[in-house]
């Protein structure tokens, strides 16, 4: 399902993935993804909080932060390292605080749309290939498994309104 060409498999080592079929057009979807100040709305963990600045639509190179809370509150921010418009979009997160960004930070958040009759295939990544420390996060995968099940189920939501 890769826009350039390759599928990717659904998991790694270091990766998860999950997949939606959403009956709305890859440009309502990429729109939505596209918007970090719509990330909370989306967010199926519940600890997207906001972002920290002013919303813009993303582009490859933007960087923007979010507030999160996970028992704590924290920041995060996040860089664009792949963008095809309304096919693909990628950030890679890292805490702000340079001594935290030693042990925790890198993951990459994968978003992966495929026009098809009717709507549009959705696939929803998380890579830990460029974790700081992937032993840390690894043991989290079955928890953010489910939470990109319920992140991509929101975005159907959203888009079918």
């Amino acid at each position: 399902m890769a826009s350039a060409g390759t599928p990717r498999p659904l998991s790694t080592k270091d990766t998860e993935s999950v997949e939606r079929f959403i009956p709305a057009p890859a440009e309502k979807i990429f729109d939505l993804l596209a918007d970090p100040s719509r990330h909370q709305e989306i967010d199926g963990s519940g600890t997207v909080k906001g972002t920290s600045e002013g919303s813009r639509r993303l582009a490859k190179g933007d960087r923007f932060g979010m507030s999160m809370k996970q028992g704590f509150g924290y920041s995060m921010v996040s860089d664009v390292v792949e963008f095809e418009e309304n096919r693909l979009i990628a950030w890679q997160s890292n805490s702000p605080i340079k001594f935290m960004g030693l042990f925790v930070g890198g993951r990459i958040w994968r978003y992966e749309l495929e026009p098809a009759e009717g709507g549009t295939l959705v696939r929803e990544t998380w890579d830990i290939s460029k974790e700081k420390v992937p032993a840390m996060v690894r043991p989290l995968r079955a928890k953010t498994k489910a939470n990109m099940e319920k992140t991509l189920a929101r975005i159907e939501e959203i888009v079918s309104r």
